[in-house]
């Protein structure tokens, strides 16, 4: 990996894979079948790592290796890492779909509530597993389906509110059956939420926020101000266009109106695979980030609501259009807003960056900050609340960890 460091750019950490020459021919054999660098549960050969701080600055990672999912935490900022926990107790078929990764969250006790999907069969029905730890990471209950229902559930979003309950929203295609029943068409999936006070043992019935949503694409979760879980999801409106819309809760049980995000008119009967990221501001002001391939818009876009969501700014172009602009992540960070993506120039991938001080009004130019000659993990953004940090899984050279100092 070649890092281009400017003034704004500190690398605090690098974990650089080490190919022995048996895994070296593990990853050249299976290099068509699998983004991982090698099939072990181990760090090095994840293909999917999420991170998150706790409320005391301990940085928490999960990710995906070898068929389970893995914890591991580190308290001095990603320069090294605890002995990894293994929250599955065997090999499962996790959902390797793009768009899908492991969640977790951390609430200020301690207590870590985590959610993934697997695949029940090979039309890619999936089903969302949970599990939480009330011991600080040290050991986690049995994964459990956050739902009875054995219809497919894929793409779960969990996250604490300040009162300390685990929010959770998910796609789900239990209300296909019965319409089919009744000789009516339907589309997608439905938008499901749940919600546990218990610190993630156990979870409220599933109940519907909005229906008939696209079904492959990741949901983007945030809370506002209050407290409220705030949704942003690729919809399915009118004529099969599957345009970006965002919903606001008014408490854990309680979704509000669905309001459109941007108008790209993408008319698609098919899976993009590719979904949108939200960040609330201190301000209030709710920040999106989203692809589309529409009549009206091709490419990544940002915009931003400062009336909860109801409307949304013009929509502004970001990347370099001829270098397939994609996987856009956006955070409110303690001195703004930090946006990053990933860029193909048909050799290498990069990963780009924009900052924002005045809340969104204005944005940095963009810069090149890391870059990789093989696949990886979508760029992810996280911050302990003093500082902004850049989370990167690539194939060939390890799991990337970076702090993006003086941002704005």
């Amino acid at each position: 990996m070649t890092n281009r460091k400017p003034a704004a750019l500190t690398v605090l950490a690098t974990i650089m894979l080490a190919v022995l020459p048996n895994l070296a021919n593990a990853q050249m054999s299976h290099q068509h079948a699998s983004e991982a660098a090698c099939e072990e549960t181990v760090l090095r050969c994840a293909t999917k790592v999420t991170p998150v701080f706790g409320p005391d600055g301990t940085l928490w990672l999960a990710w995906m290796a070898g068929g389970q999912i893995s914890v591991a935490s580190s308290r001095d900022q990603g320069k090294s890492f605890s002995a990894p926990l293994q929250v599955t107790p065997e090999r499962l078929n996790l959902d390797w779909g793009p768009d899908a990764r492991p969640k977790l969250a951390v609430d200020a006790k301690g207590n870590i509530a985590l959610a993934f999907s697997t695949f029940r069969d090979q039309a890619f029905n999936g089903q969302v597993l949970t599990t939480r730890s009330s011991d600080g990471g040290r050991s986690f209950d049995p994964p459990k389906p956050i739902t009875k229902n054995n219809e497919s559930q894929r793409f779960e979003a969990i996250g604490f509110d300040p009162a300390g309950a685990v929010f959770a929203v998910w796609l789900d295609k239990r209300n296909r059956v019965p319409a089919q029943q009744r000789g009516e068409k339907y589309d997608g999936a439905g938008l499901f939420f749940a919600a546990s006070t218990d610190g993630g043992a156990t979870y409220s019935d599933a109940r519907l926020a909005a229906d008939n949503t696209c079904e492959c694409c990741r949901l983007g979760l945030a809370f506002d101000g209050a407290g409220h879980p705030v949704v942003v999801f690729r919809n399915i409106f009118e004529g099969g266009v599957r345009d970006h819309a965002i919903v606001t809760f008014t408490d854990l049980a309680s979704p509000g109106e669905v309001h459109r995000v941007s108008r790209d008119d993408w008319q698609i009967a098919a899976c993009p695979h590719h979904g949108p990221s939200l960040t609330i501001s201190p301000a209030g002001t709710y920040h999106v980030t989203w692809y589309t391939n529409g009549k009206a818009r091709k490419g990544l876009f940002y915009a931003q609501s400062r009336d909860g969501g109801k409307t949304f700014s013009d929509p502004l172009p970001v990347g370099q259009p001829n270098r397939s602009p994609s996987r856009p992540q956006i955070i409110a960070g303690p001195q703004g807003l930090v946006m990053a993506w990933k860029e193909f120039d048909g050799q290498k991938t990069s990963i780009n960056l924009m900052t924002s001080h005045d809340d969104g009004a204005t944005w940095s130019k963009p810069t090149d900050v890391a870059e990789t000659a093989d696949s990886s993990d979508h760029p992810l953004l996280v911050s302990d609340g003093r500082q902004t940090y850049l989370s990167w899984m690539t194939k060939a050279d390890g799991y990337h960890f970076q702090a993006i100092e003086g941002e704005p």
